[in-house]
């Protein structure tokens, strides 16, 4: 078996915006990155239909576009980019172990955590049917909210983070409706009165997700229904928002790692360490608040920074080369 072992100055667990940007600094550096993809190469940006709010791109680009272009420039500096996705992982000792489609195994000097965080979705097919297409269904506000200037949208959700959703949605929408399973707000006292004041976000309490209403190729409208009285009715809208959470994926590291109650990993404040040394995170797998792809790509290129010196000061052999601009 020790003969299969392969070992790597520096591995990249998952792809984005946050691996690919930590994988172009980290190759620049001369670490020699090894990127493994992950089961959605790409990340959530794959299911983006149009990036509007990322630099460099003033005519907006596609999710599947923009991850094709920090791939290849990722492999430009000699990034080795793999398909196949991390299974198991032991950080206990010096050498960090890594297997790869539970076979293969990897000894690291260096492990950036890439993985992202998947948002939760109702799982209705209608739901998934225009998310695929791009036609009005997201995750993301923020992300979105541009392409529903002045129209009819509907947000699911009950916390602090649909409340927040909703109140930035109103700002640009004509009318947000939001659709509150039971018969009270999750959200903190002061986000539920934000969105009870705000007078084009109508909220419909005991009220579910029955379809997401469409001509085929963009959203129509939503029909809901009241879960007391199972009384159905269509709202017209032309975006549908689902605001109930995201998962991060980060289940692998959770022996290893300190994590807060959701599964994000914490780093220290103002870097992307752990507090495993060696190991360091970045984009959507610790970050709850923001998740967007700037930041996530920021945080790429702290990781890489890190970890550079993480093996400067571990290996005198090793020269810190990255200029600092």
């Amino acid at each position: 078996m020790s003969d299969q072992i392969e070992k790597v100055k520096c591995l990249i667990i998952g792809s984005g915006p946050a691996g690919y940007t930590a994988a172009i600094y980290a190759a620049r550096a001369n670490m020699k990155p090894v990127l493994y993809q992950g089961v959605q190469p790409g990340g959530q940006l794959t299911t983006t239909n149009e990036v509007e709010n990322f630099p460099g791109y003033p005519d907006g680009i596609t999710g599947p576009e923009m991850m094709i272009e920090l791939q290849k420039q990722a492999e430009r500096f000699e990034t080795d980019v793999r398909n196949g996705w991390v299974t198991k992982v032991d950080f206990s000792g010096d050498i960090h172990k890594v297997w790869v489609n539970d076979t293969k195994e990897i000894h690291c000097e260096t492990v950036i955590i890439s993985t992202g965080a998947s948002a939760k979705y109702l799982g209705i097919d209608s739901e998934q049917k225009y998310l695929k297409l791009g036609g009005g269904v997201s995750a993301c506000a923020v992300c979105d909210g541009f392409f529903y200037r002045n129209q009819e949208v509907v947000i699911v959700g009950a916390g602090d983070s649909a409340c927040e959703e909703a109140h930035y949605l109103s700002k640009l929408c004509k009318k947000v409706t939001m659709l509150v399973r039971r018969d009270e707000f999750r959200a903190s006292k002061i986000m539920s009165a934000r969105v009870k004041k705000t007078e084009n976000i109508e909220i419909l309490y005991n009220t579910e997700t029955d379809e997401v209403l469409g001509d085929g190729q963009v959203v129509t409208g939503v029909r809901a229904f009241n879960n007391q009285t199972n009384e159905k009715h269509v709202i017209p809208a032309t975006g549908f928002f689902v605001a109930i959470g995201h998962t991060p994926n980060t289940d692998i590291f959770k022996d290893y790692l300190k994590m807060d109650e959701t599964g994000y990993i914490i780093n220290k404040p103002g870097t992307a360490k752990t507090e495993v040394e060696g190991v360091f995170v970045s984009g959507d797998a610790a970050d709850h608040v923001y998740r967007q792809a700037v930041t996530a790509a920021g945080t790429g290129c702290m990781a890489a920074l890190d970890a550079e010196r993480y093996l400067a000061a571990k290996d005198a052999d090793f020269e810190f080369v990255t200029p600092m601009y």
